[in-house]
């Protein structure tokens, strides 16, 4: 299928918003646990994740992602848990590498694994890498990713990943208000002199179990201005609609950073953003509280038209702006609203 036929028969949702970017969640398992997706006091050694047989198959993905494209997708993200923990996730790549239509295919890791993964990742077809690192503190990121792993781990990915050619890489960090936001131009210096881009995420509400309150946030122009203060900045234009990251760039050309303000300056009005649970529930929204099943149909037999239908029918109904009304609920309200896990369909 061309690229002009999926623009063809794009499906718009009840803002007009049309659907262009799919993240994929491959597994609902981490290597890590971060205090604001995965706290381990939650997430212990008991914890049940899915099983195997529950997990969508790469063949079961990698034929939604066809019907995806089919109704406008054009990037595709894989996302977790953590993605590199799913058993040769690298065969799934060379599936979705082959999906005539995709313009962007990417992947979003804490990089642990990657000492070991890059090469193959690339060799598959993996054309971006995405990874998350919060803090350059030893101390501080031991901290957060709750299972005491260093920083020295995650950066020996990350050249890994450099040697074998990915590059630009871009790092993003979640902000919070006195845990790691002194920090945040020491990562801002050390990726611009590396070549690569760094975004800063605000603190989101995402989920039930991270105990986040507004005040751990630190504004997205906040973060700005400390950058700018000391490696000064100014405004980019977006590479395309639905971009989440407000681009700035270093007014001596050495490179860019982004940040996604989605308390503070919330961007529902060109969310474009569909997400697939290693389940196969269909989320339309981070914040979402209930998936669309597309596992028992597709397992059921159902035709490529009937979940074409089943996914058409879910987007064309979307009214999804949970960061427009976060500020008008009260704090119960939130509290009371179950949102689906971050860890288990991917930031």
């Amino acid at each position: 299928m061309t690229t002009t036929d999926t623009q063809a028969i794009a499906v718009l949702d009840k803002f007009r918003r049309p659907l262009r970017d799919l993240r994929i969640s491959v597994t609902d398992r981490c290597n890590f646990r971060c205090t604001y997706c995965m706290p381990a006091e939650i997430f212990g050694e008991r914890y049940e994740f899915l099983q195997r047989a529950d997990l969508l198959s790469f063949e079961e993905i990698a034929r939604l992602t066809r019907i995806f494209v089919g109704l406008g997708v054009v990037k595709v993200r894989l996302t977790g848990g953590e993605p590199l923990v799913r058993s040769e996730i690298e065969k799934l790549i060379v599936m979705l590498a082959d999906v005539e239509g995709i313009g962007d295919l990417t992947m979003t890791t804490n990089a642990y694994l990657l000492p070991q993964k890059a090469g193959t990742l690339r060799n598959a077809g993996l054309p971006r890498l995405t990874v998350s690192l919060d803090t350059l503190d030893d101390a501080i990121f031991r901290e957060m990713n709750g299972r005491g792993f260093g920083v020295g781990r995650v950066l020996e990915g990350i050249r890994a990943a450099e040697e074998v050619g990915f590059h630009p890489i871009k790092v993003n960090a979640v902000v919070q208000r006195g845990v790691n936001d002194h920090t945040i131009v020491e990562l801002a210096r050390y990726f611009r002199e590396r070549g690569h881009i760094m975004r800063f995420i605000e603190y989101m509400d995402v989920g039930n179990l991270n105990g986040w309150r507004l005040d751990d946030v630190v504004p997205a122009e906040e973060i700005v201005a400390r950058i700018d203060a000391e490696m000064p900045l100014e405004p980019a234009e977006s590479n395309y609609r639905g971009e989440v990251a407000n681009r700035y760039r270093y007014k001596d050309g050495s490179g860019e950073i982004g940040v996604i303000a989605s308390v503070t300056q919330p961007f529902c009005g060109d969310c474009t953003r569909l997400r697939l649970s290693p389940e196969g529930m269909l989320f339309t929204c981070l914040f979402g509280v209930n998936g669309t099943d597309l596992r028992t149909p597709m397992r059921d037999g159902a035709s490529d038209s009937e979940l074409t239908e089943v996914i058409r029918g879910t987007w064309s109904v979307r009214t999804d702006r949970y960061s427009e009304e976060r500020s008008s609920m009260t704090d119960e309200l939130r509290a009371r609203r179950k949102k689906v896990e971050m860890y288990h369909i991917g930031g």
